[in-house]
């Protein structure tokens, strides 16, 4: 019978609890400031810790147990394990589990903030490989097998991979060939799937766990009905250090667990489980409809996933062929009530539900609206011209290390041309770093910088006034 043990154990817990002389201190929902308590009080009791009967995330024995065993059954993997600290979390310890200072590693360069903070972690050597860039949405892809074997040979010791897949935009590629010769030279593969905690469900996209990839992190709270910061990280390869991965986990994530994440998560895989056929098959139905209708409509185009790449249903991104860019179109969706995953230069993303999407008749209305409003814009004469990236495998300026004993000062984004940034800067969402901490800075970033300043991007790591952290090597 199909079940979720922790959420099951935390009600059976609410029914027999008659005082609470314990951690939280909302006492179960007894304290709780008043102009709220009517939005929070039904969740509340489930918001408890390591009691009796309950189970404990980082030596789990009971229904937490049971539950990971459970999840891990049902995605046909070695090991689960559920993550209460997002796929940050999961970045983080999959990257210190599998490498020791010094390891030279191949990273997918549009990889996520936390992938490189996780490196930074480890004290590693990162060599970033430059992915494949979508020439009519700008965006970056996954990295090709010539660039993988590239830099295999000009670095035969190297300890494993780390790949994004699938990315942002819901590309995936098929990584079983890049898996199989990192395999060949004794390398781990590590795959930051946060948005793919659906694939493996009937007609949708298989998981990269099962083409090659040894330990995979999945958002469970991206795609699936779980709580923000509930995640899934998955194992099925000896070549994972199961103990040394158990251990690092203690050490990312909070001592004290959130009980709603970890039920969210226990609940959304008894949600998977219980999607039939039918369902699944409606789902994908109302999701061709939708992207077929807003193609349909003038001025919007809605984009496809380019040769050798899979799209994930649940991804739509929309790109107008007028002089608006994603960020301002973003704008006009937003006063409409409509809000989108991201926008970028080019783009919005919207994200689609897992099931019924809501007042279907109503969303397709407020983007016939948006088109009229098009009609004001210049057509865009000119195609977009991607930049081409001349290095496709490449190093930081400065290793960690180096990186620890230097003293930092800020600058100008506008000046810092040949300088070594001492920290990120990053478009956000969707996370992805335009200057990485310890990359030489070109023009190129920083004309990339302005421009998607001008547009309206947001950046995370950069001062209002547009200055940045630099070492000094004075």
């Amino acid at each position: 019978m199909k079940h979720a043990p922790l959420y099951e154990a935390l009600v059976n817990h609410i029914k027999s609890t008659k005082w609470s002389f314990h951690v939280p201190g909302h006492k179960s929902g007894l304290l709780f400031e008043k102009t709220a308590t009517s939005f929070f009080q039904s969740v509340l009791p489930l918001d408890v810790t390591e009691l009796t009967g309950l189970d404990d995330l980082h030596h789990p024995e009971g229904p937490i147990l049971e539950a990971q065993e459970l999840l891990a059954s049902y995605y046909n993997v070695q090991k689960s394990f559920f993550l209460v600290g997002g796929s940050t979390s999961g970045n983080h310890a999959m990257i210190l589990s599998s490498f020791i200072d010094g390891d030279v590693v191949l990273v997918q360069r549009n990889c996520h903030k936390s992938v490189l903070n996780g490196l930074e972690l480890a004290g590693v050597t990162p060599v970033f490989l430059q992915p494949e860039i979508d020439e009519k949405g700008g965006y970056p892809l996954g990295i090709s097998y010539k660039t993988v074997k590239k830099a295999i040979e000009k670095h035969p010791g190297l300890k494993g991979i780390v790949l994004t897949n699938p990315t942002y935009y819901g590309m995936q590629q098929d990584i079983t060939e890049i898996a199989e010769i990192v395999h060949s030279v004794g390398g781990i593969v590590l795959v930051d799937e946060a948005h793919g905690a659906h694939f493996g469900l009937k007609d949708m996209p298989e998981s990269s766990i099962h083409r090659g990839a040894d330990i995979v992190v999945q958002s469970a709270h991206k795609t699936l009905p779980a709580l923000t910061m509930g995640a899934f990280l998955h194992v099925n390869s000896d070549r994972a250090d199961i103990q040394r991965l158990s251990h690092v986990l203690q050490m990312v994530q909070s001592s004290s667990p959130s009980y709603l994440i970890m039920a969210s998560l226990d609940l959304s895989r008894l949600f998977l489980e219980n999607l039939s056929n039918d369902e699944i098959k409606e789902i994908l139905n109302q999701t061709k409809d939708l992207r077929l209708f807003i193609d349909s409509i003038p001025y919007l185009n809605v984009l496809d996933a380019p040769i050798d790449y899979i799209l994930d249903p649940l991804k739509v991104t929309i790109q107008s062929d007028r002089e608006i860019s994603g960020y301002d179109l973003q704008v006009l969706l937003e006063k409409e009530g409509l809000y989108t995953e991201l926008a970028d230069d080019r783009n919005v993303l919207l994200v689609l539900p897992l099931g019924p999407i809501d007042k279907i008749k109503e969303l397709k209305e407020v983007f016939i609206k948006i088109s009229e409003q098009m009609a004001s814009y210049q057509a865009r004469h000119s195609q977009y011209k991607t930049t081409s990236i001349s290095t496709s495998v490449s190093k930081l300026a400065l290793s960690y290390r180096e990186m620890r004993r230097l003293k930092v000062k800020p600058i100008s984004i506008e000046s810092a041309e040949g300088f070594i940034a001492a920290e990120a800067i990053i478009p956000y969402p969707p996370g992805i770093p335009l200057i990485a901490k310890g990359e030489q800075i070109t023009s190129e970033h920083i004309h990339h910088y302005s421009s998607l300043k001008k547009k309206g991007a947001r950046f995370q790591g950069a001062f209002m006034d547009n200055k940045m952290y630099v070492f000094d090597r004075t």
